[in-house]
């Protein structure tokens, strides 16, 4: 039988991420767990004080190695959709502790990180399901790209790019034609991303549906909407100078007139490790200040 293999997914340049380890490392080393991550680690790590013959240095996923059977990521939010595009849409449970300065995703803080941790060992946290929206982009019968993401896909204009004008399609029904300076398409993890900053709604994570956001649309009656997760929706690029496709802000890509970017749940959902004695209201409390007059 294997040991336990933890991946170690960090913002390396977080000053906290050294205090962090070694809270936190030594309680899997004690039980035996080998510890894999990038080498850009090392420096954090033996900054940290631990040996530096306990970390195996390494491409997280490669074909030659299993999965790891925990991914513990060290940042902010953004540090979290990465390992969640990587590890977590290949079944690796992730949990998360905050380095970063919002952190609805890595909700857990740096200074609980022991803690948490000892959670995880007791069997006390829940694990909670969160979709994920699968992103195709199309040219013509070429797919030129295939990703799925955990909080959003943005249609946006360049910086010196006049109004975009897109054909949205619902399920294969034509439902609007619109005008704007982008369109957000959100999970309800990323409803409290872009969207929200848009007029989007929040949804609860655990719901199956997506929103459809316009950004500064140039009509009124264009609202956000929420749709059933069940549908695909299409969206095609009519006129522009210059747009693109951004795919939880960390991945863009070009777009050109008649290009199509299609959205459907995708087939494997992501893993969060959460702490029962933070539910999402709670953590709406915290976040947004809703417990402040």
């Amino acid at each position: 039988m294997r040991a336990p293999i933890l991946a170690i997914v960090a913002k390396l340049k977080s000053e906290w991420l050294p205090g962090t380890l070694r809270a936190v490392v030594p309680l899997f080393l004690e039980k035996g767990w080998v510890i894999r991550a990038q080498p850009s680690l090392l420096p954090a790590w033996e900054s940290a004080g631990l040996p530096p013959d306990e970390l195996h240095g390494e491409e997280i996923l490669s074909e030659a190695l299993p999965l790891a059977d925990l991914c513990l990521v060290l940042g902010g939010d953004g540090t979290l959709l990465s390992a969640a595009r990587t590890m977590g849409h290949n079944g690796v449970p992730l949990l998360g502790v905050n380095l970063g300065s919002l952190g609805f995703l890595t909700a857990h803080p740096a200074s609980d990180a022991r803690h948490i941790v000892q959670a995880y060992f007791a069997g006390e946290l829940i694990p909670e399901e969160r979709s994920m929206l699968h992103a195709e982009l199309r040219r013509g019968e070429e797919v030129l790209v295939q990703q799925s993401v955990l909080n959003d896909a943005v249609l946006s204009k360049g910086t010196l790019a006049r109004i975009l004008e897109f054909g949205l399609h619902i399920d294969g029904f034509p439902a609007a034609i619109i005008k704007a300076d982008g369109l957000i398409v959100s999970s309800p993890t990323g409803s409290t991303g872009y969207s929200l900053s848009a007029g989007g709604p929040i949804l609860h994570p655990t719901l199956d549906a997506w929103v459809i956001s316009p950004i500064c649309p140039h009509s009124l009656t264009l609202r956000p909407t929420v749709v059933p997760g069940s549908v695909s929706i299409c969206i095609t690029l009519e006129q522009t100078d210059e747009a693109h496709l951004t795919l939880d802000g960390q991945l863009e890509y070009p777009m050109l007139p008649g290009d199509r970017v299609i959205l459907r749940k995708a087939p494997r959902s992501v893993t969060l490790l959460q702490n029962p004695d933070l539910p999402f209201f709670k953590l709406l409390q915290q976040k947004l200040h809703w417990n402040r007059r």
